[in-house]
């Protein structure tokens, strides 16, 4: 963006917002089920990560195949992510997340008994279906329900999964000591999905028509292919991308630093300190950016602080390790959310503006599950993460040119509708 069009940008920088009246009791009802949904949708990959060491040793996993245990739920979620509009129809959006809930309680349960690497891929798997489901059906739903606030209903969304995944770093260990069993770590991850989905359907049962299923079917297809739309795939790139940085620190970061001779609790304790930076961002950052409709200054902003810590954690990791990782969980978190907020931006219609959503998811998380692969092969041929670290520095790089791109001037004609 160069200097002159960013003048001639400014006077509709801010959005005409419409009143809004304060949230109401009904309102707060939606957001705490969607933080008790949302805190499951992580924890089956950050549970693992600060005991890969324990899980690699007892079933044999190369840095490879442990890689997996990250990659694998990321793409199912990219590939479920493809077929929102189908799921829309059936089973429809309210029964889609109650069954990707239930997903996710038995693939975390089945972690009870899975004793080899095969049979832990397997729960991966499922649990990343139940993920695809609840994230490609869930930001329609907000869309609708909240339409004068998707940031705010985003950013509560988008810090639920962050903290959610702060808790599977930092619990997972420390039940791993007490009980003894890495397998109760990870197992008692069905326990909250359970809870999210018997407080989903309480939710629903005070509602006999589900008004996010309604109106959304019928303009499943609206707007035309999303797949044809350039801008779907430039926020889809930008997304993955992003994603991948979420992705390879979560798979990676807890055992680069016991290489540099942190414990397990130490490494888990960083993992942890990182989700609760990227939970307060993704409140936050889409929060501060609510009322300008140009989302750009954000996202760069924190593009720069995730690549600041990438930067920091490459160059000088024992330095200021707190530091390095709360610049990278802030940008991380914070850019997550208002890339979506993004993305929803580019409709008017619900249902239009969550496919989009739901391609953008698509495309990103398949990206995204390759960069811990990427990660763990550099790492498995070289002896070091620093080489991987490099290569995320630049691909964040990147993302700050792209986010060029996302001008609101452009969403109509990206879109290819009038009248916006």
């Amino acid at each position: 963006m160069t200097p002159s069009s960013s003048r001639t940008a400014q006077p509709p920088v801010r959005a005409a917002q419409p009143a809004k009246a304060g949230l109401g009791w009904p309102d707060l009802v939606w957001l705490g089920v969607i933080v008790a949904i949302g805190i499951n949708l992580r924890p089956l990959l950050t549970s693992i990560s600060p005991l890969m060491a324990t899980v690699r040793a007892a079933t044999g996993l190369s840095f490879y195949g442990a890689s997996l245990l990250t990659s694998l739920p990321v793409v199912v979620m990219g590939v479920g992510a493809f077929v929102a509009g189908a799921l829309t129809r059936w089973p429809g959006q309210m029964r889609g997340i109650a069954l990707g809930l239930l997903a996710i309680a038995l693939a975390c349960g089945a972690r009870w008994v899975a004793g080899s690497g095969a049979a832990l891929l397997l729960t991966a798997a499922l649990a990343g279906v139940g993920v695809a489901a609840i994230q490609a059906l869930l930001p329609g739903v907000l869309k609708q329900r909240f339409h004068a606030r998707v940031p705010l209903a985003m950013g509560v969304f988008s810090a639920s999964i962050m903290g959610g995944g702060g808790l599977g770093a930092s619990l997972s260990p420390w039940i791993a000591k007490l009980s003894g069993n890495w397998h109760t770590a990870l197992a008692m991850w069905a326990l909250p999905a359970l809870l999210a989905f018997t407080a989903w359907l309480a939710l629903h049962r005070r509602t006999p028509t589900n008004t996010a299923d309604a109106g959304s079917a019928a303009h499943v297809s609206a707007g035309g292919p999303m797949w044809r739309k350039r801008r779907a795939w430039a926020l889809g790139v930008h997304f993955g991308l992003v994603n991948g940085g979420y992705t390879s620190l979560v798979a990676w970061l807890p055992a680069y630093y016991q290489q540099h001779g942190a414990s397990i609790a130490q490494s888990g304790s960083l993992l942890a300190a990182m989700t609760v930076f990227q939970a307060a961002a993704a409140l936050l950052l889409p929060l501060a950016a609510a009322s300008f409709r140009d989302r750009r200054p954000w996202l760069v902003l924190g593009l720069s602080a995730q690549l600041v810590g990438v930067v920091g954690l490459t160059a000088w990791p024992l330095a200021a390790p707190l530091l390095w990782v709360a610049c990278a969980g802030a940008g991380l978190g914070g850019t997550f959310s208002v890339t979506l907020v993004t993305a929803l931006d580019h409709a008017e219609h619900p249902g239009v503006a969550a496919r989009l959503a739901a391609f953008t998811q698509g495309v990103g998380f398949i990206i995204a599950a390759i960069a811990p692969i990427v990660a763990g092969l550099v790492r498995d041929a070289t002896g070091t993460f620093t080489a991987a670290w490099i290569m995320l520095a630049v691909s964040i790089s990147a993302m700050i040119a792209l986010t060029g791109v996302f001008s609101p001037r452009s969403y109509a004609r990206a879109m290819g509708v009038s009248g916006r």
